[in-house]
């Protein structure tokens, strides 16, 4: 047998970016611009491979709520490790971490309107299972021609062909046209740019939501499945909407016949100030999609969170229809099952609630207070939660987005200078975990600042 190959710091040294394809990246830029390689993890810092050690301003991946060292998760999953490392959910089958898992995620989300629970693997597939049953849904009550959905442009809603159909980013969905069918889209209530010229935000929710009654009209609302949405909009750039347009738009769907699907994967569990982000406008969706924190990123898994009306539609069918042809061979995982188990009792046990609505206001007026001193900077979106962006542009007057090339620099200084941040096109965005502390921020406050100097 040939010689093991000895994997240290060297090795990845000369190896980064060589065998690896990172996701949303294109290679050659990976390969000229080589990635930081990351050791190790404590609290809300990481540190690479050189020693250097910096706070994640984003948190994983908007998914590391409780931080780098929860020792009850990862003791509960070297506990399962050594009774059960692995136990399917298909018909016949179940264990006992899922079940219990079950009962609690419901209660979790009980205020939202759940009862019951399906697990996956992670946000994407999430999304596709909510997708799925909402048309089996329709089916089962008798309305198949109801197969659309509508979404909002820059949403984003996993990579799966269903959530690159109605993602509203063309950077997701161009190079893998053509997409699903039946997908549509309308303008977001993004404040600082819209097709309305609409910058108070009450009129432009009204707006997007006469855009949604339109759309309806214009599709049929028969052959309309569902709407989906973001409570908060993530990956397009954090884009809060105004108060009022989650709300209107449940309104529009009930009339209509539509289920309203809510993305929770990064909303859910506390991360925009509330313990969900329809809870924070008062809303409850037909169904929920949730990951990312639900394990505190320890382990990939997901839940889709459904209400009690499609609930009894499925559980009183006596035609065969509602029998679910869906799932994943890692569906209901016992160590994802006590992972999350362990997740959400600390995430109640340290209340991040309180600490994300706090943390967050004092980041977002702190982004805020740059926005004043740096041209640069656009715009400032937040004061939801730890969710917070800040738009580059090369022109205040024309909002012309800034050289991309700029926020790679504004990144590696950020980084130099203490804290992790994530740069997607013109935006900067932030997302550190809910359980950051006030001196935490004002460094990740201080090194965003470096970053600006740096291309200034």
């Amino acid at each position: 047998m040939p010689e093991s190959t000895a994997f240290d710091d060297n090795f990845l040294r000369e190896m980064n970016a060589r065998q690896l394809w990172h996701p949303m990246a294109h290679p050659a830029d990976s390969q000229a611009n080589l990635p930081v390689i990351l050791k190790s993890g404590r609290g809300v810092h990481v540190t690479d491979i050189d020693g250097h050690e910096t706070i994640d301003a984003v948190g994983g991946l908007w998914n590391v709520n409780l931080g780098y060292s929860c020792e009850p998760i990862k003791q509960a999953m070297a506990d399962q490790l050594a009774d059960l490392p692995y136990a399917n959910i298909f018909r016949g089958v179940s264990n006992d971490k899922v079940i219990q898992l079950a009962h609690e995620v419901v209660d979790f989300f009980a205020a939202d309107g759940a009862v019951r629970a399906f697990f996956t693997s992670g946000g994407s597939d999430s999304v596709e299972t909510a997708l799925r049953l909402a048309r089996q849904y329709h089916k089962v009550n008798g309305e198949p021609s109801r197969t659309k959905f509508i979404s909002l442009k820059k949403g984003y809603h996993g990579t799966h062909f269903g959530g690159a159909s109605i993602n509203g980013n063309a950077n997701f969905r161009t190079q893998y046209e053509p997409l699903l069918a039946g997908c549509f889209h309308i303008p977001a209530p993004y404040t600082y740019r819209n097709p309305f010229n609409e910058t108070d935000p009450a009129a432009l929710a009204k707006a997007c939501a006469a855009m949604l009654r339109d759309e309806i009209a214009f599709q049929g609302p028969g052959t309309i499945a569902a709407f989906i949405m973001e409570p908060i909009l993530g990956a397009g750039g954090v884009i809060p909407p105004h108060e009022s347009f989650m709300p209107m738009v449940r309104e529009i769907c009930d009339q209509n016949g539509i289920l309203l699907i809510a993305d929770e994967v990064i909303t859910g569990f506390g991360r925009t100030g509330a313990w969900s982000g329809s809870r924070l406008w008062g809303v409850k969706p037909d169904m929920m999609c949730t990951a990312k924190a639900i394990t505190s990123g320890y382990f990939p898994l997901g839940a889709v969170m459904i209400n009690d009306r499609i609930a009894n539609a499925f559980e009183n069918d006596s035609s065969g229809k509602a029998s679910i042809g869906h799932g994943y061979t890692y569906s209901g995982h016992p160590v994802g099952a006590a992972a999350a188990l362990a997740a959400l009792e600390e995430t109640k046990r340290l209340n991040v609630v309180a600490n994300a609505a706090k943390r967050g206001t004092q980041l977002f007026e702190g982004m805020c207070v740059l926005a004043d001193r740096y041209e640069i900077i656009g715009d400032v979106r937040g004061g939801h939660g730890l969710m917070t962006a800040m738009e580059l542009v090369a022109d205040r007057d024309s909002k012309a987005p800034a050289n991309p090339a700029l926020g790679l620099t504004m990144q590696k200084a950020a980084y130099k200078a203490g804290a992790l941040i994530r740069v997607s096109g013109p935006n900067v965005i932030l997302s550190p975990s809910l359980i950051i502390s006030e001196g935490e921020i004002d460094v990740v406050l201080g090194a965003v600042e470096e970053g600006l100097k740096a291309i200034n």
